[in-house]
């Protein structure tokens, strides 16, 4: 696994969100992009980690950033998400984890003793000109729209 590290080139992404509309990075060029990458919909960490950030987008749209979640789930399963906890951004489908290669987040897993290749919980903030701009790497799925705030208010 090879992750991106903050001043690479964002790879320019076009995927279904969860009403199979294309969403393209190019698209926000001029926003701060904060794409962060989750294992799967409607399980306990990655919903604390989305309703953070639903509770806190107002907040990052006044920083003008825009949130995407991404994650290797079918197109299918992102509307239950959204509708089940009233999440207010979109999430992308990335089932071929072809996104995730590109930003270094698809690799080796271990969780109670086994070893398979999964989503690691990383989240890169792309600055206005398609640079990343930082890299979110250590935090705790609670606190990780507190993490991302307390960097855009620095």
């Amino acid at each position: 696994m090879n992750t991106l590290t903050a001043g690479a080139a964002a790879p320019q992404f076009d995927l279904p969100n969860q009403d199979e509309k294309r969403i393209k990075l190019s698209d926000y060029a001029g926003k701060k992009v904060l794409v962060y990458f989750y294992p799967k919909a409607l399980t306990p960490g990655c919903t604390t980690q989305a309703c953070g950030l639903r509770d806190s987008i107002e907040q990052l749209k006044d920083a003008n950033t825009v949130v995407f979640g991404v994650s290797p789930d079918p197109v299918k399963r992102l509307p239950k998400f959204i509708e089940k906890h009233q999440l207010n951004f979109d999430l992308l489908s990335d089932e071929d984890h072809a996104v995730a290669d590109q930003f270094g987040v698809w690799g080796l897993k271990k969780f109670m003793g086994k070893e398979y290749d999964g989503i690691h919980r990383i989240s890169f903030l792309i600055d206005e000109q398609g640079q990343i701009e930082h890299v979110f790497n250590k935090f705790k799925t609670k606190e990780h729209h507190q993490v991302v705030l307390d960097y855009l208010n620095q």
